[in-house]
Parts: C-alpha cells; sequence; structure tokens
C-alpha cells in the first residue's frame, strides 16, 4: 500500500515541526511538503499531489477558509482536516470548514503541561483521523468509486415511524445539510441528533443547520418537549437522552461517562428512544469513524424499530453506518442523497 502523502499548512514554524514530526513516525506517512500559507498550499498542492492536507485556520494570504475553497474547487479528491483553537471563534470557523468540505478537524491543545503532552495529544487526534479518511489509497486522488445497488427493506408489519434520531461524526454536517434541507416543514415526527463535537462547536451547528432548510432546529437542553417537524442537536460533551413523561416527550442532557470514547454518544440516544417510543422508533446512521450507533441499534432492532443507514460511496468514513449494516441491522442502505425521502416515507407512508 502506498503511504499517505500529506502537505503540512500552518503559518507557524513550530506548528509546522510538530504536525510533520507526528506524520513522519509514521511508515504509512510521507510527509511530501509544508507551507506556511494558503497560496503557496495551492502551488504545492499542485506540484506534489498529496492525498491530505493539514490546514490551518489563521494564516496570512489566504486563510484557512479560502484556502479550502481553492482546494475544494481545483482538487476535489484531496482530504483536508483544519487544525483548530478551542476558542469561540475557532469553534465558529471550523464548523463553517466542515460545511465547506473539509472531512475532519482536530484541536490544538491549550492546557498542557509540556510540549510533549501537547504534541501527544495533538497526534491521538490526528493520525487515526488522517487514516479513516485517507486509506487505503489505491487510487489517484480524485479518482471515481464505482456505484453500489442500493438496498431497501420494507417490513409490512413496521408502524408509521413517531421519532427519528440520527447519529454522525466524520463527514456529519454535509451529511446532516443534504438531509434536513430535504425533509418538509410539516414533517409528522421529531428529529433528534447527535454528532460528535466539542461543546462549543455544536451552538454554531445547530445555527447553521437552522438557516439551511424548512425545519426549526435548537441545540437541546434538558427539560425541551419535542414537538413533530423540529429537530434538536446534542450539546458536545453531554448525552443526550429521550423520556416519556406525563408532559409528554422529553429531553434529558446527562455528564455520564463516555461511551465508544464518545459524548455525546448514538448508542445512548438510540437506546432511550428505543425505550420511550418502541417500534414506532427510527434509526439513521451516517457517515463517521468507529462503531457508536451499533449497540443502540441493536436496542432499536429488539423494539421492532427501523435503521437506515448510509452507504459506503457517500460516506466519507464507513465506520459507524459500516458497522449496523455489517450486523445486518439495516432496514435500508441508501446514497445520502436519498434518506430524506426514506424517511418521508418511513414516517407517513402508514398514516396515508
Amino acid at each position: 500500500m502506498q503511504p499517505i502523502r500529506t502537505l503540512v499548512v500552518d503559518d507557524s514554524v513550530v506548528a509546522r515541526r510538530v504536525i510533520s514530526d507526528i506524520f513522519a513516525a509514521e511508515k504509512d506517512f510521507e510527509v511530501v511538503g509544508t507551507a506556511p500559507n494558503g497560496r503557496l498550499a495551492l502551488t504545492k498542492i499542485a506540484r506534489l499531489s498529496p492525498n491530505l492536507v493539514t490546514l490551518d485556520i489563521d494564516m496570512p494570504e489566504l486563510d484557512g477558509i479560502q484556502t479550502l475553497a481553492e482546494i475544494r474547487k481545483t482538487f476535489p479528491g484531496v482530504r483536508v482536516i483544519m487544525v483548530s483553537n478551542l476558542t469561540q471563534r475557532g469553534a465558529a470557523i471550523t464548523v463553517e470548514a466542515l460545511f465547506q468540505g473539509a472531512s475532519d478537524y482536530v484541536t490544538k491543545a491549550t492546557q498542557t503541561s509540556s510540549p510533549e503532552e501537547a504534541r501527544r495529544y495533538l497526534g491521538e487526534q490526528l493520525l487515526p483521523k488522517a487514516r479513516a479518511i485517507v486509506s487505503p489509497v489505491s487510487a489517484p486522488a480524485g479518482a471515481p468509486r464505482a456505484p453500489a445497488e442500493p438496498t431497501v427493506r420494507r417490513r409490512s408489519s413496521a408502524p408509521p415511524s413517531r421519532i427519528v434520531v440520527i447519529g454522525s461524526s466524520t463527514g456529519g454536517p454535509n451529511a446532516l445539510t443534504e438531509i434536513l434541507t430535504g425533509l418538509p416543514a410539516d414533517l409528522a415526527a421529531p428529529v433528534v441528533i447527535v454528532q460528535h463535537l466539542p461543546a462549543n462547536f455544536t451552538p454554531f451547528l445547530a445555527r447553521r443547520l437552522d438557516a439551511a432548510g424548512p425545519l426549526v432546529v435548537h441545540e437541546a437542553q434538558s427539560g425541551d418537549r419535542l414537538f413533530p417537524g423540529q429537530v434538536w442537536i446534542a450539546p458536545g460533551d453531554r448525552h443526550l437522552e429521550v423520556h416519556a413523561t406525563s408532559n409528554g416527550f422529553e429531553l434529558e442532557t446527562t455528564d455520564g461517562p463516555p461511551v465508544n470514547s464518545c459524548r455525546p454518544a448514538a448508542d445512548v440516544l438510540f437506546r432511550t428512544a428505543a425505550t420511550a417510543f418502541g417500534d414506532e422508533t427510527l434509526a439513521v446512521v451516517l457517515t463517521g469513524m468507529g462503531q457508536d450507533g451499533l449497540a443502540g441499534c441493536r436496542s432499536i432492532r429488539e423494539a421492532g424499530g427501523q435503521i437506515v443507514t448510509q452507504d459506503r460511496e457517500t460516506s466519507v468514513v464507513w465506520g459507524m453506518p459500516g458497522q449496523v449494516t455489517g450486523a445486518g441491522l439495516a432496514d435500508a442502505v441508501l446514497p445520502v442523497t436519498e434518506i430524506s425521502a426514506e424517511i418521508v416515507r418511513r414516517v407517513t407512508a402508514s398514516r396515508r
């Protein structure tokens, strides 16, 4: 297997050295170059043909967002990981970068005791994400992939879904935009989402999704009541649960231990939705690393609910949906462009 050809772009000499050293220590990466600004980075991408670019946000000449836009336009097959600060401004720009086509992000350490700890923190985030979004490197960047036949299984005994729960991670913001903009404002079910992001990122995600389509999108809070045609996003670093109460169905945020190394975790949302709504639960598992959502989908299947997964071809990383699909739990495996229509069918078909 060819090594992952990597270009490191950052205006800080120290950051370029640290990130380059992280990759250089791994046999499956090759650092083909570095650049101190976006303009020079674009020249080097054309000359060096990297598979992966790490891109700082704040740079002279062309900043990270401007550079990302040019990469997406001119080099659409190149994967981009944004390198962000855990500040409010850094969070807002990073979320926008994810919507503009960045594959993923990493955050710089802000409170570490030593440079070695900061390097370890960055490497633990960077290497798994880089491998997931690029590997295996078996064709030139941008090479088309053959489409797969979507699979759909409809159970004649399945009732209409009264809640839609969604889990997503790497590549999720764009997938969520595609789906939410395709849903009608009068959807006859609430939508509750876990997207893996830090605490100060999720308010910007909710605002961006709210502005994108016809559905009202909230960042969830404990005590929020669920209503059809509205969307709730789990706040970063908090699990989100669904509960049946005397006042209807309500949300609760909790600080329980991470599940699958995630908080929020799709498994927590899915499991509690299955308890509250039983066979009227519809789960959607979108692009993302790992297996978050797998155990929750088992709970939904045991309760008689329905499950839709994103297909391999349209996923940035076919980890979460691939695990659920491989376990035989999916009623439908579809391109992201067809999932909103499938949600509408499963929510409304039996009501007609």
